[in-house]
């Protein structure tokens, strides 16, 4: 663990519970406006949406476009799925729930225990100001903000860990990628930085996420507390 400099994290899923905050946001606005459906379910649809809208930016088929413009196309194409009518001031204000998500319990005081004695920062497939919004909602304190847009690609591609790396002027054998999701932290291997995974056996609804890593690690984890012992 002396070896690294510089902790990194996935967002989604890893630090914010998106299920639960966009099934919020969703029946908030939508229900706000007497509109009856299964917010669980919206959610899950809309993330369902999430790595095939990413795949046609990886693959070429499109430029590399910010999250929310993709959110945009999959919250559009999920609405219409769902037989929910909505006009453009509610699409756009709900397209945004993904900027008021709330962190998991143990990550503030996790984060703020790894980021005494590292670097700390995003890795996300979320944008900049996506990124910040986060932050300043659930009071994250990052050093800097990376990931995808500065890679103007997304997660899994090697180069989003890359950049991510080279953004602290350190080697990849000293950053530390920390996820809930195997696929991540595989690429992020691949990469080669060191990984830890994180469980959130509620990401996808109650035993529905990630209890332990399918793929090899440096680490798991059941909270960002107990990685912060961890490191010392």
């Amino acid at each position: 663990m002396e070896e690294i400099k510089a902790v990194v994290f996935d967002v989604f899923g890893t630090l914010v519970d998106w299920r639960s905050g966009v099934a919020r946001e969703a029946a908030r606005i939508l229900g706000g406006q007497g509109i009856a459906a299964d917010w669980g379910a919206l959610a899950d649809a809309w993330r369902a949406q999430y790595q095939p809208a990413m795949e046609r930016v990886r693959s070429g088929e499109i430029p590399f476009s910010k999250l929310d413009v993709l959110h945009r196309i999959n919250l559009d194409h999920v609405l219409g799925a769902m037989d929910i009518p909505a006009d453009e001031a509610t699409r756009h204000e709900l397209n945004l729930a993904w900027h008021r998500l709330d962190a998991w319990p143990d990550v503030v005081p996790g984060l703020q225990a790894l980021r005494a004695k590292r670097f700390i920062a995003p890795c996300s497939n979320g944008h900049i100001a996506l990124m910040v919004n986060l932050a300043r909602r659930n009071g994250f304190v990052w050093d800097a903000v990376l990931g995808a847009e500065l890679a103007r690609d997304y997660k899994p591609k090697l180069a989003v860990y890359q950049h991510t790396a080279a953004a602290f002027d350190l080697e990849p054998w000293q950053v530390m990628m920390v996820a809930a999701h195997s696929s991540d932290l595989a690429a992020a291997r691949q990469a080669g930085l060191k990984t830890c995974f994180v469980a959130r056996p509620s990401e996808h609804g109650p035993g529905k996420g990630e209890t332990m890593a399918s793929v090899t690690v440096d680490c798991s984890v059941r909270g960002l507390d107990e990685l912060a012992r961890l490191m010392g």
